[in-house]
């Protein structure tokens, strides 16, 4: 059964409501729990075989995550996120501890661990989206921007602390202990999220169900035809399109021919997850920002800016400022986005149009990875990151142009 919350007549602000405490409190455990899993995840892996099994491996999960991932959607859409996201963190968790006792009594080799990546990506599948309907479902709607600055502060926090708890995990008993670890915080999640309660929200478009195939048509439609939605679907795509791969790519080419190293390579990625870390901290201090969709546009042009600004910075320093300031922008621009989709959507296909934007971030933005690595060994470093500057920039243009992103407002 599903517990229901009945709409206040003076909405509580989201850090101060217990639900919402809640649900942060068992996502950030989930999250935590992720970043223990796929730390454990590679170490396994190079353990036992070569470093390109390890690589297949490791990439197991991105298959199932980028194909079922719009069916994820409906799946949410169809039986709440909540209950989508409570089954999905139970199935994680017990899949990653089977493999902690699996490798704890005998050593299988590789196959348990790709068959746990794959079930991973799977699962994944169907939490992401769940994850991404759940929030409106929490709190009123102006408070929706301060949730997804809470949310974004919950996944800079795991992927800072993940990777040294997963360390001490490796240190104190190896895979295994790891594994386990990395289940315990999973399983934290699941009663924190039976005790979280969710609103029932009107809908606009109370179409009846028909078969999966038709909900996903129909959830495609919703935003293609939506004034909003598919502008910054687009706006989106662009932005991480021009971005993805100058962090992931030309960050490692540009601190190696700049002679900074690993450790300059860090103190850059640490300016950028401060800068990020602050844009999250402010929304979710702030609750709002007005102006929300002029903001998303201007923040992502000038975060384009300062991709494009990165590859001359002449020293280390240089750099990791304008790093801070590149995360911050774009964290800015990437909660306003979510926020903005949050409160635009119709809470009925909310599950669908949170499965579209994740599958265009974390299905389609990498593929911006060996495109950019062949360009600058083709091109040059600084050419690549001048034209990556400039697609992300289009984003923010689209942001701008279009009348119903540019005048978008979140609620007050």
């Amino acid at each position: 059964m599903t517990a229901t919350l009945a709409a206040p007549s003076t909405p509580t602000p989201a850090h101060r409501d217990g639900n919402v405490r809640r649900w942060l409190a068992a996502y950030t455990s989930s999250m935590l729990g992720d970043s223990v899993y796929y730390l454990a995840l590679s170490w396994a892996a190079v353990r036992a075989g070569t470093p390109a099994q390890a690589g297949l491996v490791m990439s197991a999960s991105a298959l199932p995550r980028a194909v079922l991932m719009l069916g994820g959607g409906v799946i949410a859409d169809r039986f709440g996120p909540r209950r989508v996201v409570i089954g999905s963190d139970a199935v994680r968790c017990a899949a990653v501890l089977a493999v902690a006792a699996l490798l704890f009594l005998t050593s299988p080799g590789l196959w348990p661990l790709a068959l746990l990546a794959l079930v991973f990506g799977a699962v994944d599948a169907v939490f992401v989206p769940a994850v991404g309907a759940l929030p409106a479902r929490l709190t009123a709607q102006d408070q929706l921007g301060r949730v997804q600055g809470m949310r974004s502060l919950a996944i800079r926090f795991a992927s800072v602390v993940g990777a040294p708890l997963g360390g001490l995990g490796v240190a104190a008993g190896g895979a295994p202990a790891a594994f386990a670890l990395a289940g315990l915080l999973i399983a934290v999640s699941v009663p924190l999220l039976v005790r979280v309660r969710v609103r029932d929200l009107p809908t606009r478009d109370a179409a009846p169900k028909g078969t999966a195939w038709a909900d996903l048509r129909a959830g495609l439609r919703h935003i293609r035809g939506h004034r909003v939605l598919a502008p910054l679907m687009l706006a989106i795509a662009l932005g991480d399109l021009g971005f993805v791969g100058p962090l992931n790519v030309g960050l490692t080419l540009l601190a190696d021919h700049r002679g900074w190293g690993a450790a300059g390579m860090g103190w850059i990625l640490a300016g950028f997850g401060t800068g990020a870390g602050a844009a999250s901290l402010l929304l979710a201090v702030r609750g709002r920002l007005p102006r929300a969709g002029l903001v998303a546009g201007c923040t992502i042009i000038a975060g384009s800016i300062a991709v494009g600004a990165l590859a001359y910075a002449p020293t280390l320093l240089t750099a990791v400022g304008t790093a801070l300031l590149v995360g911050l922008l774009t964290g800015l621009s990437g909660v306003m986005c979510g926020a903005l989709l949050q409160t635009r959507s119709d809470p009925a296909f909310l599950g669908r149009v949170t499965a579209v934007s994740s599958l265009v971030s974390l299905g389609l933005t990498p593929l911006s990875m060996p495109f950019a690595a062949a360009a600058v060994g083709a091109w040059g470093l600084r050419p690549v990151y001048v034209v990556s500057a400039a697609v992300c920039g289009l984003g923010g243009v689209v942001a701008l142009v279009v009348p119903a992103v540019r005048t978008a407002e979140l609620p007050r």
